[in-house]
């Protein structure tokens, strides 16, 4: 073999060397960075003053938010001002409108009390359906579980229409107007049919109302321990009760 020979074969060598080094280096770096893009990330602990849930195609699903960013009321694609700002989440359904929620707060105003906090599922296009709240102002609170009949009226419809009383010149006529679109035929923009929880008075009551929201059958445990089982008519006035006292004034 020649010297010239023997200089080829090292050089052949090395370069193949270089060649296989090279490429293991990249396989590694590559494999590695599939790994880390692939992997999870994990935090420990995290700021974020809003986060936005979304499906693949960027559909927004569900906001957590503090007070500051929480989104406005938005129906196919218009806003509506007058949301009060609340932290908590909203939730919102395969089409992306608004379907519930969850809020919460708590402040003292002068040195009383105003708190509140609750979960929301509102009807397809409508408000409201099923809460659950509690609420404090003034020494007054009340939690339990409600549930409220909605018009069979889109929200954006009913929400176009309010806004047109409203530009009445205030009085009689604009009164008269809102209570004729309050009532709606009959069917009312909101009739609560049954209430379930703490009221102001202290005491734990079951009410279930009409189609028309006028409460017709209670029971209740009143702040001293009483029970009675109240039955009402459309004026709210109690046409029969059963207590849970015998004719002793003893309870059973």
């Amino acid at each position: 073999m020649t010297a010239h020979t023997s200089f080829s074969l090292r050089r052949w060598f090395s370069f193949r060397s270089y060649v296989v080094a090279t490429t293991t280096i990249a396989s590694v770096l590559a494999l590695a960075a599939f790994t880390k893009a692939s992997a999870r990330p994990h935090f420990q602990e995290i700021d974020v003053e809003r986060m936005n849930i979304v499906e693949p195609n960027g559909k927004l699903r569900l906001t957590i938010s503090d007070a500051a960013r929480s989104p406005g009321w938005i129906f196919h694609g218009k806003v509506y001002p007058g949301r009060p700002k609340g932290a908590g989440m909203i939730f919102f359904n395969d089409e992306g409108e608004e379907d519930g929620g969850i809020g919460f707060g708590g402040r003292k105003v002068n040195g009383k009390v105003e708190a509140d906090g609750g979960i929301a599922f509102d009807r397809y296009e409508q408000d409201e359906a099923v809460t659950l709240r509690y609420s404090e102002e003034n020494g007054r609170r009340q939690q339990g579980l409600s549930v409220t009949d909605r018009a069979d009226m889109p929200i954006t419809e009913m929400l176009a229409k309010r806004d047109e009383i409203e530009k009445l010149p205030k009085g009689p006529v604009r009164d008269s107007a809102m209570q004729r679109f309050v009532e709606n035929n009959g069917q009312p923009i909101a009739a609560r049919r049954l209430f379930a929880g703490r009221d102001p008075s202290r005491s734990a009551v079951v009410s279930l109302s009409d189609p028309l929201g006028r409460p017709r059958l209670r029971m209740m445990v009143d702040s001293l321990g009483a029970a009675s089982i109240q039955f009402l008519d459309t004026l709210g006035h109690v046409t029969r009760s059963i207590s849970g006292l015998d004719s002793l004034g003893t309870a059973r």
